[in-house]
Order: structure tokens, then C-alpha cells, then sequence
């Protein structure tokens, strides 16, 4: 009979095998008429790349984007998109591209965006840990399960993180456009008293009135 150090080590092993992701998670402003490109390395045939992009602030939050393979065949494309959130699989071995283009726009833009290359090995057994299989099987599957909810809510968290900055740059808008429009509303208000001064100054300077 094994011990329980001994479960304890095989369910700890099998939750560190569980999986392996690398991920980049960045923020990075782009100017105007500028292009900027981010690479990834994929090791192997088979492996989920996850691709995640939002506009922040700049413009009305669009962007241009491309992603290609190594041998430079576009993968995923798109004009004038204020985010995106994709999964693709890869079939080359090599250095991934993804690409942002603000050349076609005259404002700056400030974008958050992830990379992940994640491969999902399945860990085997030796022979000694044979007894344990389905409970470490099982402990796997679950181990998947509450991968996927922590991703689902870190994918909500960036939904609600984006909708935050776009909603707080619009008010920082619409704060400007209130304030200018009331410096306006008062030397249009200035204007008009003077030029009704000025006119009641010549209509009762004036003789033969």
C-alpha cells in the first residue's frame, strides 16, 4: 500500500504536467502611419496559439491586423477592428508574426493584447504509479476544466478592462467637448453685449435719431 506522501507527490506531479503555456501579455502604443510587429516561437506541429488584441484609446478605437506562419501566409486579417479574440492551430514549426497597422489612421492608439503558444501534453505513468491512474486521470480532467473557467474569466475580465478605458476615454471626450463648447458659448455671450453696447452708443450719439 503507498503512502501518502507518496499520493501526495504523484497528484502534485500530475497537476505541474497537467500543462505548459507561454504566454506574452503586453501594452504598447502605436502612432499614426505606423506599423509595429510581435513574433512568437512555436516548437511543435499541433499547438494552440491564441491571439488577443483591444483598442484602449485613440481615434474611434480601430485598428488594422495581420498574422502570418513562418513562410509568411497570412493566418488571420482584419481592417478597421477595435478587438479580436482567436485561436488557431499551428501546422509550421518556426517564428509566428503578428502585426498592427496605423497607417491609415492620424491618431495614436494605445492597444493591449496577448500571445499564447500552449501545448497540452498528456502525461504518462510509470509503472510504479499504475494504482493511481484513473485517480490522476480524473484529477487531469478536472485540472482542464478549471484551466478553461480561469481562461473564460480572464477573457471577461479583458472584455469589461477594454469597455472601461473606451467608456473613460469617451467621457474624458465629452468633458473636453462640454468645456470648450462653454468658452465658446461665453465669448459668443461677450461678443454680443459689446456689439449691443456698441450699438446703442451709436444709435444715441448719433444726431438727427
Amino acid at each position: 500500500m503507498m503512502s501518502r506522501r507518496t499520493i501526495l507527490s504523484s497528484l502534485t506531479l500530475g497537476l505541474l504536467g497537467a500543462a505548459q503555456v507561454s504566454a506574452t501579455a503586453l501594452t504598447a502604443m502605436l502612432g499614426a502611419n505606423e506599423r509595429s510587429c510581435y513574433y512568437a516561437d512555436v516548437d511543435g506541429v499541433g499547438e494552440k496559439v491564441g491571439f488577443y488584441f483591444a483598442v484602449q484609446s485613440g481615434g474611434n478605437f480601430e485598428i488594422d491586423y495581420v498574422v502570418m506562419d513562418p513562410d509568411d501566409k497570412v493566418i488571420l486579417e482584419g481592417v478597421a477592428e477595435k478587438q479580436g479574440d482567436y485561436i488557431f492551430t499551428a501546422n509550421q514549426v518556426g517564428e509566428y508574426s503578428f502585426c498592427f497597422e496605423n497607417e491609415a489612421y492620424t491618431s495614436d492608439k494605445l492597444l493591449d493584447f496577448d500571445i499564447m503558444v500552449e501545448s497540452e501534453p498528456r502525461r504518462v505513468l510509470s509503472a510504479q504509479q499504475q494504482p493511481l491512474k484513473e485517480h490522476t486521470s480524473s484529477l487531469e480532467e478536472s485540472t482542464y476544466k478549471i484551466s478553461g473557467l480561469l481562461s473564460s474569466i480572464t477573457r471577461t475580465q479583458k472584455y469589461f478592462h477594454t469597455r472601461h478605458h473606451r467608456n473613460y476615454s469617451t467621457v474624458l471626450s465629452t468633458q473636453s467637448r462640454i468645456f470648450w463648447f462653454t468658452i465658446l458659448e461665453c465669448v459668443i455671450i461677450v461678443a454680443m453685449s459689446l456689439i449691443q453696447i456698441w450699438i446703442l452708443k451709436t444709435f444715441f450719439s448719433r444726431s438727427g435719431r
